[in-house]
């Protein structure tokens, strides 16, 4: 299959069935570069609910730029990598500031802005502007390695040059955004990483894996690290006015720009409650008892997992300091949802918030 019928088919395939997203065939490249952004780690089902909260609280740039980080983090809660949505925001400063308000359509330009790269810029500048910019993600390389036959392994950067070398010259000179898309689509929905559905393959025809039966076996990737698994002790430091303690994390750490329940990593032939104890006193500088247990949960992040242990806290000594963190308030229990947490603080705090209105028992 030469060039041209592998595009004629890909893109015939693609206008017949194409998922409709609020961000496709929009037009508007503020809101093609945010879908860009939400989409990194995250599925479309996962990311359009929040794309659509976010586009309603700042349908432009303009209001992203003029919004508070705090309410920028807020309304992405929940989506992840908070990194993405803080070098958002700076990036749309630059936008307004140093680009009139309008997303860069050439490639110097948009890669001024933070947070984005190769792939960031390839699409965007593809699918917004119609410049010919070959994009490479997860579902390009199943689709390309599989279609080509390409066995080394795709975590290597000399294969993923290679497929890169392919999408480049074979992406449409007419239509660059809906091909990059078209390839996309078609790993997301056909060539999937298990039990492809090669029938409705438009490419089919000349695929190497599909024609030697080896979609099981490409592409080949090799095993990730194991990723290791942290016990964490949290303390919930109460006062008698019911408000609690809650700290800012450093923007430039991991889910910096939030707000947490101070804490840390439990140490070898540690107990719990002393983890707690010393990282309290580490951070905030103050002496605590423990009250009660409050909460234990599990979490995963890309890198590592955790089980936090949480613990209702009182103050013995000491005035509490932001020591390893930007700032730390004293708010209302009712006033927690008022702010942006990671996804486990937020478990915390929605039972915090339960417990404090008497719709959930504490349990011990």
């Amino acid at each position: 299959m030469n060039r041209t019928d592998f595009q004629s088919r890909l893109l015939s395939w693609y206008d017949q069935n194409k998922r409709e997203m609020p961000w496709r065939d929009c037009g508007d490249p503020y809101k093609i570069w945010l879908s860009e952004i939400m989409l990194q780690q995250t599925r479309v089902n996962q990311a359009t609910p929040y794309f659509e909260r976010f586009v309603s609280t700042f349908p432009t740039v303009h209001d992203l730029a003029a919004a508070d980080q705090q309410e920028v983090l807020k309304v992405w809660e929940g989506l992840g990598y908070y990194s993405r949505a803080r070098n958002l925001h700076a990036a749309s400063k630059l936008v307004v500031d140093k680009f009139d308000g309008k997303v860069p359509d050439n490639w110097d330009e948009i890669n001024e802005l933070k947070g984005v790269g190769p792939y960031t810029a390839s699409a965007v500048l593809s699918i917004a502007f119609q410049k010919k910019h070959a994009v490479v993600d997860g579902n390009v390389i199943r689709v390309l390695s599989r279609y080509y036959g390409i066995e080394d392994n795709v975590r290597s950067t000399k294969t993923k040059n290679a497929i890169q070398d392919y999408a480049d010259e074979l992406i449409s000179d007419d239509r660059p955004g809906d091909f990059n898309q078209a390839v996309m689509e078609l790993g997301a929905t056909v060539c999937t990483p298990s039990n492809p559905d090669c029938e409705e393959c438009p490419i089919q025809e000349d695929c190497v894996a599909y024609k030697t039966v080896r979609t099981d076996e490409i592409p080949y990737k090799s095993k990730k690290k194991k990723r290791p698994h942290h016990q964490i002790g949290v303390g919930i430091i109460m006062r008698e006015d019911d408000n609690v303690l809650i700290a800012l994390r450093p923007d430039d750490a991991m889910l910096g720009g939030l707000w947490e329940f101070p804490g840390g990593k439990q140490e070898e032939d540690e107990q719990m409650e002393d983890t707690v104890k010393r990282e309290l006193q580490e951070e905030l500088n103050v002496e605590v008892s423990i009250t009660k247990p409050f909460m234990k949960l599990d979490h995963a992040y890309s890198h590592f997992k955790i089980t936090m242990h949480a613990y209702l806290c009182e103050l013995e000594s000491g005035t509490p300091k932001p020591k390893s963190s930007q700032e730390i308030r004293w708010i209302p229990i009712d006033e927690l949802e008022d702010y942006p947490f990671p996804k486990a603080n937020r478990k915390l705090t929605e039972k915090l918030m339960n417990v404090n209105k008497g719709q959930q028992e504490l349990e011990i």
